[in-house]
């Protein structure tokens, strides 16, 4: 089969899986309880945002536990070497939301299925991680960064390939005394993802697949995406003189062949809304396809972790299991969520925000590195979470 034929063929099976998943209610935004002149002032908010070249375009999805009440595509997914319009179904490098969405979730789910427990230490699946005093360091230290490993290690770590890469990340040395401080750690992640495998008996990639996205018909969310959503895809900066189109953003990820637990994960809009919605109804009513309501709660519980800036001032960091809630990353959560509410961000521009408080979720994506490896979106996602709160009507 040439390529052209092959393309075609991964098209059409594309199609019957989009068509085979189930639609998502799409809900008027004053029936949904949202003001719909305030929620028209997104467009505005955005075309600034792209005029100043802040992101060549977005996708905002706004949803409620029924269904979708806000989405809609903004400016460009490409504007080097050609103009090319973003579309609701755009695909994207979801860059760090891989830490909750695979990855912590992956670890809960295994938890639930009592293959492993979060207060277990890492070196009871990792024995080769046990030395420069990291015996004690377990799986909750890493979800909540707590763990006082470096945030990332040298990129020189992973030119000899992933095996190599990986005895190198286990044999680190602690930056912190466990638990000290909270330090935002892409190698937390890359060693939990790890643990999945271990655990799982199979990579992290293909667990998530089978155990989180193909239960919630997420079809276009993954590692590794397909040719026809590697033609969707928004890209992102150039690599080797080539633009990365469905190729992950995140060197070190690369260099893992594409698949890590901090980053690699891409997905679209709609199905980061079938992930939001069955979280708010496991969390409401334990109708989640995927895990418990004890399991949900669990995971969202607040850890708060004290410690000190770099002048020696007193900080406080509040972290769910693989989630932000409250700490030094919640720029782009806005300041009118309610207490209950998670999320997390990404570099190249994705933002979710879930709130059970008010019962809606946030989607904001975007490449924003795109060309150039500038922008910035994350003030904008929160001036853009305050507005939805805004629109909320009396009794919401």
């Amino acid at each position: 089969m040439n390529r052209l034929n092959s393309v075609f063929y991964l098209c059409l099976v594309q199609a019957a899986l989009n068509a085979a998943a189930s639609e998502i209610p799409r809900l008027e935004a004053d029936r949904a309880g949202l003001n719909f002149d305030r929620l028209v002032e997104i467009d505005s908010m955005i075309a600034t945002s792209i005029e100043q070249k802040q992101m060549p375009g977005c996708v905002v999805l706004i949803g409620r536990p029924a269904g979708i009440a806000w989405l809609r595509a903004y400016g460009n997914k490409r504007i080097e070497p050609a103009t090319e319009p973003m579309t609701e179904d755009t695909v994207f490098d979801l860059a760090s939301l891989t830490k909750p969405l695979a990855t912590a979730t992956s670890i809960m789910k295994l938890a639930q299925q009592q293959k492993l427990s979060v207060d277990d230490r890492v070196a009871k699946f990792i024995p080769e991680f046990a030395v420069e005093a990291k015996d004690d360091i377990t799986i909750r230290d890493l979800l909540v960064h707590r763990s006082g490993l470096i945030p990332d290690n040298a990129l020189s770590d992973y030119f000899d390939g992933p095996v190599k890469a990986k005895e190198r990340l286990f044999a680190l040395k602690l930056t912190a005394p466990v638990g000290s401080s909270f330090r935002y750690s892409d190698v937390n992640f890359m060693i939990l993802g790890e643990i999945v495998q271990r655990v799982a008996g199979e990579p992290l990639n293909e667990f998530a697949r089978r155990e989180i996205f193909a239960p919630l018909e997420m079809s276009e969310t993954m590692y590794l995406p397909t040719e026809p959503l590697r033609q969707r895809a928004a890209p992102t900066e150039r690599r080797n003189e080539a633009w990365l189109q469905g190729e992950v953003h995140d060197p070190r990820a690369a260099r893992l062949d594409g698949v890590a637990g901090h980053a690699g994960l891409f997905g679209t809009a709609h199905d980061l809304a079938r992930y939001a919605m069955d979280v708010l109804a496991g969390l409401e009513s334990d109708q989640s396809k995927l895990l418990k309501q004890t399991t949900w709660r669990a995971m969202i519980e607040p850890h708060t972790i004290h410690g000190t800036d770099k002048d020696g001032k007193p900080t406080k960091d509040v972290r769910g299991l693989g989630w932000d809630e409250q700490s030094t990353f919640s720029s782009n959560r806005g300041t009118k969520l309610s207490p209950q509410a998670f999320g997390h961000g990404g570099f190249t521009g994705t933002v979710l925000w879930i709130d059970p408080g008010k019962k809606l979720f946030l989607i904001f994506l975007s490449n924003r590195v795109h060309p150039s490896g500038k922008g910035l979106v994350n003030p904008l996602a929160g001036k853009i979470a305050d507005l939805v709160v805004d629109s909320l009507q009396t009794g919401e």
